[in-house]
């Protein structure tokens, strides 16, 4: 029973019943027709947000003095946040995830299935624990920056949320980072603890730790297992979801990295934004290929699974073609990916492998529709795009599963605005290209001690996201290209993009990838780099010849190499720096 039925029942036989009551005799009545059905409330309808199942447990458990059973439902966002700012009952929405997970979450549910090795929600509750006491004892407390550096384990989940629940600021490190920059994160961010795991893996963050003088500590990710400690008291009372929780480094791509401050707020609401779309289930059993530190996978692949009760399974084999084997032994039905992993489903799986996938959700960078209908014509299921970045928490947009428009980044995620602009800021008529602007309670507070940057990226609360849009009549959105990817050649704006798509048409090309490079006469000029299939050759003449009938002379690149090996980064993002 959804709550909109709720509502109009109780309209009809009582007159009203439900708009006339408010606070605990509101909740009273929800309460008792929930333990009395045992229903599972939904909400209904557009304006109704989702409240995951800690706040609205947890309430209805203060308020009412009765806890219900551990079902999954939710209230009306709109109603909550009402209740909640005239009672001050939560203190913050991550923390509220973590009382969750500490006191009514289902205790024998798979959780976390890491290395051949399940942890119920008991198990991962006595773990939040045993590492927040363990935390509390080395001295962390609210505001403390605490620096993870480690590959995809159970443990880094639990740093995670024990990090939360201490109100401290985790600062999760990109693990392929060299030393150098390992160093500049440590010292930008102030952290004071290094989490790390025990394996050769990480010596770069070691190392770069011994160059501080002693300045920060180091800690394994699982020593809080080897030290129990004294019980660490609870948040104080003036502790709000408006405090930060993480710093997520960009690549630094332009520049020194930046870090996008993102407060408990930022991350619990779109959680709860991208649920509201999604409707992961608890019966749900999500693939978390993607690294941990990178926000993509911390929010679709972690926080939301872990709002419902849902059961994550982390891959992080070092040989990705056993992928396909453990989504089919798995039974798994919600993947998150990016555009390589997918290419590599395509040449690896058959059909058979991914019958029990419901959902496969592709974010990172944009997907070449070559490849959309190469994953779609073989697995008999779409791809749902979305798009989003550090600096928005991450998710802005996705395609609704019910109504999938491939080629696009789908539609902006309840609660958040967008609008397409021209260089001076002026609104673009829809179908018009222009830079994507996004507004809502997920965009970051700013970024690290980078006054300047923040004032240039977040304009009167419009975060600008440097990418290039078109809105389609049904407000549709699709990727263009990067404005700091764009090439002006002669005066003219050369979009990557476009040619990048013609390009992943051509029969034998694997990879491809448009980047700018000096040129005297034009200033700059275009060069494509790209990798052959394999027992395939591409002949670059006739590949040239192939873009002068589908472009405008002057979009066509000058230079053609092909390549060995493609560069990516960790997200599976080409690597278009490496390529200059």
């Amino acid at each position: 029973m959804t709550f909109s039925s709720l509502y109009h029942e109780g309209k009809r036989k009582k007159k009203g019943l439900l708009p006339a009551v408010c606070g605990n005799q509101f909740l009273q009545h929800i309460q008792k027709f929930a333990c009395k059905f045992n229903i599972w409330l939904q909400p209904s309808g557009s304006r109704l947000k989702p409240l995951c199942v800690s706040t609205t447990r947890g309430l209805l458990h203060r308020t009412c003095n009765n806890p219900i059973p551990a079902s999954l439902f939710t209230l009306p966002y709109f109603l909550f946040s009402r209740y909640n700012r005239k009672r001050n009952l939560i203190k913050g929405g991550l923390t509220m995830l973590v009382h969750h997970l500490l006191s009514f979450g289902e205790p024998d549910r798979l959780a976390v299935f890491d290395q051949g090795r399940s942890y119920t929600y008991l198990d991962l509750r006595t773990l939040v624990r045993q590492c927040r006491n363990a935390l509390y004892a080395q001295g962390i407390r609210q505001q403390t920056r605490v620096a993870i550096f480690s590959r995809k384990t159970v443990h880094y989940i639990v740093a995670y949320l024990a990090l939360a629940s201490l109100g401290a600021i985790a600062v999760p490190i990109n693990s392929q980072l060299s030393q150098r920059e390992v160093g500049f994160i440590l010292r930008d961010s102030e952290s004071s603890l290094l989490l790390y795991t025990g394996n050769p893996f990480a010596w770069n963050a070691l190392e770069a730790t011994a160059d501080l003088e002693g300045s920060i500590r180091q800690l394994p990710l699982d020593g809080y297992l080897d030290s129990p400690a004294p019980e660490a008291p609870s948040l104080s009372e003036t502790f709000t979801d408006q405090e930060p929780f993480l710093i997520i480094y960009t690549s630094g791509t332009t520049g020194r990295p930046k870090g996008a401050l993102l407060s408990h707020a930022n991350v619990t609401c779109n959680a709860r934004q991208f649920q509201e779309i999604l409707r992961i289930t608890p019966e749900d059993r999500v693939l978390a290929v993607l690294p941990l530190y990178h926000c993509f996978c911390l929010i679709t692949a972690l926080i939301n699974p872990l709002l419902v009760g849902a059961s994550l399974f982390l891959y992080d084999s070092v040989n990705l073609k056993d992928i396909v084997h453990f989504i089919r032994d798995q039974q798994l039905t919600v993947l998150y990916l990016v555009p390589s992993l997918c290419s590599l489903l395509i040449r690896r799986g058959q059909p058979e492998d991914l019958a029990s996938v419901r959902y496969t959700v592709v974010g990172g960078t944009a997907m070449p529709l070559s490849l959309l209908q190469a994953f779609e014509a073989r697995y008999h299921q779409p791809i749902i795009e979305g798009y989003g970045l550090s600096e928005a928490s991450p998710v802005v947009s996705v395609n609704p599963p019910e109504k999938v428009k491939s080629g696009t980044i789908g539609l902006p995620l309840p609660g958040i605005q967008v609008k397409v602009v021209d260089p001076a800021g002026r609104e673009m008529p829809q179908g018009s290209r222009g830079e994507l602007l996004v507004k809502g309670p997920n965009v970051m507070l700013g970024y690290w001690h980078l006054p300047e940057a923040t004032a240039d990226a977040l304009v009167d609360g419009w975060l600008r996201t440097g990418d290039v849009v078109v809105e389609d009549q049904d407000g549709y959105l699709r990727i263009v290209d990067r404005l700091k990817d764009m090439i002006i050649s002669m005066g003219e704006n050369i979009y990557p993009r476009e040619i990048e798509e013609l390009v992943y048409a051509y029969p034998g090309i694997d990879e491809a990838a448009v980047i700018g490079i000096p040129d005297k006469l034009r200033g700059q000029a275009g060069c494509c780099c790209y990798t052959v299939k394999e027992g395939e050759t591409v002949d670059p003449k006739a590949l040239k010849k192939y873009l002068q009938q589908n472009l405008a002379i002057y979009k066509v690149p000058r230079v053609f190499r092909q390549l060995e090996a493609m560069p990516h980064l960790a997200t599976g993002k080409i690597a278009k720096k490496a390529l200059r």
